[in-house]
């Protein structure tokens, strides 16, 4: 049962509204389910003689009205409080009766109208739809003072979690007050009219994320929404130091013909510019990544960042498996990384990073502190990644990107067994549905390097493969391979251990580190996880068509995620931290 809430000057135009055909002749049979003393007048259902629905639609405004008017000036110049109250999809349908007790049950626990106050606040409840009410209030009460309405909106999903539970209704997930603001809606209504798919708030929200992801400094943010395309207001002290910022998009005005300013903190909490400059405090560390280390191939900007991201997003998994307060900070981290793979993401899996990158923005914000954050090397993976640019999605981008987005598939269900240990339903649910988008997006990034490798794995020598499928049977025996080999499964795999071979790697060693890296129980495909744990290990090309190079020692020990971090990313002697500092620990093996 969900709850939207939304106050408005005009008690007469909301009626018309609630009580008329709707945007798309969606309301049916508007009648009152409640009122404030159970004799309202009803324009839906008037049984007087010769009834005139405009008429009796006048009387109902006029007593709703008629305690604004006694208060005069006194009167809140947005008098009229609208929420909104639906069940979920798939809920059973409730009567009137029971539309009428879920109404006074709202009105008391927000302050509208409390049991056995009789200078409560007027209202009715409107239904013209079977799985939601309107409840309308005027904000005067009998005594003409203006109710206390202080944190309506938590009290009224608070009331309606209980009204759930009683009423055998779907139960959603709480709330822990660090949503961003849902859009009113008014917003609704006019992106409608104006052919949006979303309203402002919602692509201000989602621009504004995208600006700070990797971002080094303020200049740089600001910067980053001009190139947007967003107009920018600024708040200054006398001092002349940055308060605050407005942002509006172009062509969108108000009935005034003025832009519609939306202040960062009513985007999301975390956007508003104190919170701003506190991530942008972690900064990003200086590094060059050098184009080839060891006998690396000389990768594209976009694969070596990528590349380089999926050793860091291993780390943050682990630290998410540790189960630590500190690793909040790690959730920040991952959702600018989304936001700069989705901003740099070919065409084919652009929609669906783009919906995990929205999902996980949930996920980030809860009511844990890390008291010693550290985000660098996340920050400054999502900074690489922009600045390398927009990866093509064929041949060894396109493989680039499926080896990193089969890892934050990993990463996004950490984070929900994360939220989940600390009851944060909400939180959790986003990082679920990330993950599933992710999966999505990795099954169209990964199609055709896959279909490669598997090619390459049918095409080995009988007897190369009869090695290889026996080095992967002694090391996953769950997987039940058959001893002859028939089982296509593995033929991805088996062609990786062929390649790591050929390039003087210990086979048998390799497979078992990937393996040791992290759980596999949450993959949904094993082999295909560790196909690219292997290929990024040994340096190996995530596209069949590029050149394997030989390394040149015979044994090579591929960086652990945290060496990664400190080799390619370390801070300053002074900004390093203490190896006792559990941040500077090795991730778990």
């Amino acid at each position: 049962m969900v709850p939207d809430i939304g106050r408005g000057s005009r008690t007469h135009g909301l009626l018309i509204y609630l009580y008329g055909p709707g945007k798309r002749e969606e309301h049916t049979d508007a009648h009152l389910v409640g009122s404030w003393d159970g004799f309202a007048p009803d324009p839906g259902r008037d049984t007087s003689p010769d009834p005139d629905p405009k008429v009796t639609l006048a009387r109902l405004t006029a007593a709703l009205d008629l305690r604004v008017k006694q208060a005069g000036d006194r009167a809140p110049a947005k008098h009229v409080w609208h929420c909104s109250v639906r069940t979920a999809p798939g809920d059973r349908r409730l009567s009137d009766e029971e539309w009428n007790a879920v109404a006074q049950r709202i009105v008391h626990a927000t302050g509208i109208a409390p049991d056995g106050d009789p200078d409560g606040c007027r209202w009715i409840a409107v239904r013209h739809a079977e799985d939601h009410i309107h409840i309308v209030a005027t904000l005067v009460r009998g005594d003409l003072r203006n109710p206390r309405l202080n944190y309506d909106f938590n009290k009224a999903q608070a009331t309606c979690r209980l009204i759930e539970k009683e009423m055998g209704l779907r139960r959603l997930n709480a709330g822990d007050g660090t949503a961003a603001k849902n859009p009113t809606s008014a917003e609704k209504f006019k992106a409608e009219r104006t052919g949006r798919t979303e309203t402002s708030r919602e692509t201000l929200r989602e621009a504004v994320r995208q600006a700070a992801a990797g971002a080094d400094d303020e200049k740089e943010f600001f910067t980053r929404l001009h190139e947007a395309g967003l107009r920018v207001k600024m708040r200054h002290a006398p001092s002349g130091d940055a308060l605050g910022y407005n942002v509006a998009l172009p062509g969108d005005r108000n009935r005034h013909g003025e832009p519609v300013w939306y202040p960062g903190s009513k985007l999301a909490p975390d956007l508003s510019l104190p919170k701003i400059h506190l991530r942008l405090a972690e900064g990003t560390a200086d590094r060059t990544i050098p184009s080839t280390v060891d006998g690396r191939p000389d990768w594209s900007p976009p694969v070596r960042e990528r590349r380089s991201a999926t050793g860091i997003a291993e780390h943050a998994a682990d630290l998410l498996d540790g189960d630590e307060d500190e690793a909040a900070a790690q959730l920040v981290g991952v959702g600018e990384l989304l936001d700069a793979v989705a901003q740099t993401s070919p065409a084919a899996t652009r929609a669906e990073l783009g919906a995990a990158a929205r999902s996980f923005e949930r996920a980030t914000r809860s009511h844990v502190r890390a008291e010693h954050a550290d985000t660098r090397a996340l920050r400054t993976a999502a900074r690489g990644i922009i600045q390398a640019g927009s990866a093509l999605g064929r041949g060894e981008d396109g493989g680039t990107t499926a080896m990193l987005l089969s890892t934050l598939v990993l990463v996004a269900l950490a984070a929900a067994r994360w939220h989940s240990a600390r009851g944060h339903a909400q939180q959790a649910h986003a990082s679920r549905q990330a993950a599933q988008h992710l999966r999505a997006a990795y099954h169209q990034a990964a199609a055709t390097p896959m279909r490669a490798l598997r090619d390459q794995g049918r095409a080995l020598p009988e007897a190369e493969r009869r090695t290889h499928e026996a080095t992967i049977r002694a090391a996953l025996p769950e997987q039940g391979l058959r001893a002859d080999s028939s089982s296509t499964k593995t033929d991805a795999l088996a062609a990786t251990l062929a390649q790591a071979e050929q390039a003087g790697h210990d086979t048998r060693a390799l497979l078992q580190q990937a393996i040791d890296m992290r759980e596999l129980d949450t993959a949904e495909d094993v082999d295909d996880v560790l196909v690219w744990r292997l290929r990024r290990l040994a340096q190996l090309p995530t596209h069949p068509g590029e050149a394997t190079r030989r390394p040149q020692a015979s044994t090579i020990q591929p960086k652990t995620a945290t060496n990664y971090t400190v080799n390619r990313m370390a801070p300053t002697a002074a900004a390093r931290p203490a190896a006792s500092d559990p941040r500077n620990r090795p991730p778990r093996r």
